[in-house]
């Protein structure tokens, strides 16, 4: 089984893991969150779990409720970069939904997009679609490294939190372009007007609802966008998708098979990990957190 290097931040660290539950530091706060494939036992004592600032609390399979000294906080502030690129300040928020609009993990196809010099452009900048954006950290790391980023989201919070980052990171009201959209009906409409892109970033969830109430269900909505997003894809050398997913039962060769036929490019897929501070091993031990495919155009 492949796994792709984690590309490490500054203002994260996984401190332990175990008896399905992670403990994480995301700036000033240690979180401690359900994790289910986190099964093996802890490496950390009760006290260093007990003084989470933060702990989440699942009440039913829609949600929960934090605990803790600091559960009356509603925000934070921490620093992303990588690949020695530009840095982001990205704020994070406790949701009912164990998240706080930072998944680190995704940092490894960040620095993997960015770490190098970008595709050529048919005119101007790089052009990066991403869907499922959420909160933006890789559209606004993408639109400070000087690529022309489209970000869609169909949850208008979700758009409101990743324009707060950009203007958090210094960035202009018009650097990203934030589209209001259920993901495969926007790449529908984008393959209709000949739009192209050097890089597509998808991250799509299992379920999930668009603005006017549209259905995503992963099973049946993946397929046809991958197809959308390869007529998508400019023809210059360089050009990319990634898709990564936690589904499960969603294995990487599911995510091979879709990307494989995609013309003049090679795949590489494997799983996205974050290691663990705790312990003495070399490598450390590896939290898996979903599955993800790279295409990339040759030439």
């Amino acid at each position: 089984m492949s796994v792709f290097a984690p590309a490490p931040l500054e203002d994260h660290a996984l401190l332990d893991s175990g008896a399905g539950e992670k403990l994480e530091r995301y700036g000033a706060l240690v979180l401690r969150r359900p994790d289910p494939q986190a099964m093996w036992p802890r490496r950390l004592g009760p006290e260093a779990w007990e003084a989470a600032d933060l702990r989440f609390v699942r009440e039913s399979d829609r949600g929960g409720r934090w605990e803790g000294p600091r559960a009356g906080v509603d925000a934070w502030e921490v620093g992303v970069a990588v690949a020695g690129g530009p840095a982001a300040r990205l704020v994070l928020r406790p949701t009912p939904f164990k998240h706080v609009g930072l998944f680190p993990e995704q940092a490894a196809n960040w620095a993997w997009f960015l770490g190098g010099p970008p595709p050529s452009a048919e005119e101007g900048r790089p052009r990066l679609l991403n869907l499922f954006g959420y909160t933006g950290a890789a559209s606004v790391l993408a639109a400070a490294a000087g690529w022309s980023v489209t970000h869609v989201d169909a949850s208008r919070a979700s758009l409101d939190w990743a324009a707060e980052n950009a203007r958090r990171s210094g960035l202009g009201d018009d650097a990203v372009r934030w589209i209001l959209d259920d993901a495969l009906k926007f790449a529908a409409r984008e393959v209709r007007r000949g739009r192209r892109y050097e890089g597509v970033l998808l991250d799509p969830p299992h379920y999930g609802r668009g603005p006017k109430g549209e259905k995503w269900r992963l099973e049946t909505g993946l397929a046809p966008l991958v197809e959308a997003c390869a007529s998508l894809l400019a023809p210059t050398p360089g050009a990319f998708l990634v898709l990564s997913t936690y589904a499960v039962g969603l294995g990487p060769q599911t995510l091979v098979n879709l990307l494989r036929d995609l013309p003049e490019g090679a795949v590489e897929a494997g799983e996205l990990v974050l290691p663990e501070t705790s312990g003495r091993d070399a490598p450390p031990r590896l939290l898996p957190c979903g599955f993800c495919a790279r295409w990339r155009r040759g030439g």
